[in-house]
């Protein structure tokens, strides 16, 4: 089995991950850039940039913060990577708007069917695949 530095190293840009914080709070990170110390990422459903180091998986920032890890990474089946990639587009379309013309059709702000079965799916696989037990 590879240890947790190796498998790290193994993210590219556009790979999902998830990491958990000490209160239990999930994220959903999609890696968005990468450098030989640290993985960029941005946390989909609150449009976060987080940046993690590539040898710990543990969050940079703050020492203040009470820091976040990450815990799995692994795959998506395509078609649950794909949900998230247009979840992440659309978070991106609806911050990029002014607060007026985000909240004028509260529809849109709705999760779809698929949006709701995602988030749902990764409840349980990111737990069932912990990156201590090879989680790629």
């Amino acid at each position: 089995m590879a240890d947790h530095p190796t498998l790290l190293t193994g993210l590219k840009v556009g790979d999902i991950f998830h990491a958990q914080a000490p209160s239990g709070a999930s994220l959903i990170c999609l890696v968005i850039g990468l450098d030989q110390r640290a993985i960029r990422a941005r946390r989909i459903t609150t449009q976060e940039n987080l940046e993690f180091d590539r040898g710990t998986g543990i969050k940079l920032g703050d020492n203040r913060e009470v820091p976040c890890i990450i815990d799995s990474i692994a795959p998506l089946p395509a078609e649950m990577h794909d949900v998230f990639l247009k979840l992440d587009r659309k978070y991106q379309a609806l911050n990029a708007m002014d607060e007026k013309e985000r909240f004028a059709d509260l529809e849109r702000l709705k999760l779809t069917d698929a949006e709701k079965a995602a988030l749902l799916f990764v409840a349980s696989h990111y737990p069932s695949n912990p990156l201590s037990s090879g989680g790629s």
